[in-house]
């Protein structure tokens, strides 16, 4: 987030610099609603301007397990990122259906306290194995293919991944929203 809004006059502020009490719980049932869940909570500690953000995973061979409970699913939310992909993988050994998306949804909160959403998805196909080293905390980055791509997520240099992700997406929005209005 820090490297796509920079340059843009104001200073960002993470979850650490606000030392909030603790995160809330993601109980919505869309990305757009745990993103303006995450981004109301955190402005009404702060009283700030605020960007939150929620993203996952969609997978067609998958449907209906992912979305919005990705890092929650399968082997479940104490599992560290080798269990989660190793079962990911297991569970996707025999789809023929490969296809997946990626979503990001962010929410941010001006200082009039309006919502604003902005969505970025990336489409694309699981690789039957991993093609490289995983992100930390994003097992899945090692067997996602963009459309269009040559190679997985994770194996993208950073410009690469924050201008085809879907995450770089919604900033790309937000960005260009900010630049137009003010916080």
């Amino acid at each position: 987030m820090r490297e796509s809004l920079d340059g843009l006059g104001f200073e960002l502020l993470s979850v650490a610099d606000i030392k909030a009490a603790e995160s809330p719980p993601e109980t919505r049932d869309t990305f757009a609603g745990n993103a303006a869940q995450k981004a109301h909570h955190y402005f009404s500690e702060t009283g700030l301007p605020t960007v939150a953000d929620d993203s996952g995973i969609i997978v067609e061979a998958l449907a209906g397990e992912l979305g919005v409970r990705t890092r929650r699913w399968g082997a479940g939310p104490l599992a560290n990122d080798e269990e989660w992909i190793e079962y990911f993988l297991k569970r996707m050994s025999n789809a023929g259906n490969r296809r997946a998306r990626f979503v990001c949804s962010i929410a941010h909160i001006d200082r009039a306290s309006r919502l604003h959403l902005f969505k970025g998805i990336c489409e694309g196909t699981i690789t039957e194995k991993l093609e490289s080293d995983y992100l930390p905390g994003l097992p899945i980055s090692a067997c996602f293919r963009p459309d269009g791509g040559k190679c997985v997520f994770s194996a993208l240099s950073p410009e690469q991944k924050n201008r085809s992700s879907h995450r770089g997406k919604a900033l790309g929005l937000l960005r260009e929203f900010l630049q137009k209005r003010p916080l």
